[in-house]
């Protein structure tokens, strides 16, 4: 099978590799329908976090069920299906308290390569979900968003407690960000605020649901929200980037006793524990438990109440992945969904 390889920062390859096949009984085998590029790729990409060795590349998937192990129940050969960034048991007591992404037997998919053409999914009970029926071609970009972004700028809402008549901000214009803006929407916020200074991805944000536009960072971006709120900060503010400048720009937009949910990976971020305590604000995010949302994120898409695959404003085939990496680089492209 063709998949895309990165050999060093900078250098992805899309050649042959091994085609999968099942190694446990968990496991599934799935031809992939449509995958694609991550924000959290380009940290390897651009050389912030080390690649040692040739690496697949790929975490995000969606396509129909090639071949099954022997104890596989849930799913079959010729069933549409969707699975998280983390493969899981979905039965430990960690999936079962929403938390799969930190499942005790839990496989990072990342290191199995999704951006292929064929992916084998271990755990498949409990990490894949099945659509109702076959999607139309259509549908496939946004149900690919449920495999990562979308779930993730979900939990983010959720870890911030967004809800009915509060004021949200999110930190961060990427996918991520920009679908954390949808699920801020749909979980009843009241007002968005979405920290953008880019005009297409504004425009994105204010029809995914943003009330507000604060093109400022920093300092400025916390001084604007303020200003925005009556000098108090948000009730709910998300972090979808994973810097310094973007968490600390995240909790100081925080009113006291409001929440921020973190949700980018974050790289070399340190926490002041004296401005913390005295700020009131709640903590909490990391990796999304994607799983625990994919059923009620499928049926939002399947019923045509979300589209959030708007986020894929760039198109290619598998093997164009090394242009893909650089789109997105240089910011020309908020996604790059590839088709394999």
């Amino acid at each position: 099978m063709r998949g895309a390889v990165m050999y060093a920062p900078g250098d992805v390859r899309v050649e042959e590799r091994e085609d999968p096949s099942i190694l446990e009984p968990t496991d599934a085998i799935i031809r992939l329908a449509a995958t694609c590029v991550c924000g959290s790729d380009l940290w390897s990409y651009r050389g912030t976090d080390s690649v040692n060795e040739p690496s697949p590349m790929g975490h995000e998937y969606v396509g129909v069920v090639e071949q099954v192990g022997d104890e596989v129940r849930n799913v079959k050969p010729g069933d549409f299906v969707i699975g998280s960034f983390f493969a899981s048991d979905n039965t430990c007591e960690i999936c079962r308290s929403g938390y799969q992404t930190s499942c005790v037997h839990r496989v990072g998919m990342g290191s199995l390569g999704c951006q292929a053409e064929l992916l084998r999914v271990p755990l498949a009970d409990g990490t894949l979900v099945a659509t109702p029926g076959m999607p139309d071609d259509d549908l496939i970009p946004s149900l690919l968003a449920a495999s990562d972004v979308l779930g993730t700028g979900w939990f983010g809402a959720v870890a911030a407690a967004v809800g009915p008549g509060k004021t949200v901000a999110v930190v961060g214009d990427g996918a991520v960000g920009l679908l954390a803006v949808l699920a801020a929407k749909q979980l009843g916020a009241e007002r968005i605020i979405a920290m953008s200074r880019h005009a297409s991805r504004q425009a994105l944000a204010r029809e995914f649901g943003a009330t507000d536009i604060v093109e400022e960072r920093g300092d400025d971006g916390v001084a604007k929200v303020k200003e925005l709120t009556g000098g108090l900060g948000a009730h709910s503010v998300i972090e979808a980037v994973g810097t310094q400048e973007s968490m600390m720009q995240a909790i100081r937009s925080t009113r006291p006793g409001g929440h921020v949910g973190y949700v980018g990976v974050s790289h070399d971020v340190e926490l002041p524990g004296q401005e913390l305590f005295f700020s009131h604000v709640h903590l909490h995010g990391g990796p999304a438990p994607v799983r625990e949302y994919l059923p009620q994120l499928i049926e939002l898409i399947w019923n045509r109440e979300i589209n959030p695959g708007k986020v894929f404003d760039l198109e290619l085939p598998l093997d164009e992945a090394a242009e893909a990496y650089k789109a997105m680089d240089e910011r020309r492209a908020i996604k790059v969904l590839l088709r394999p």
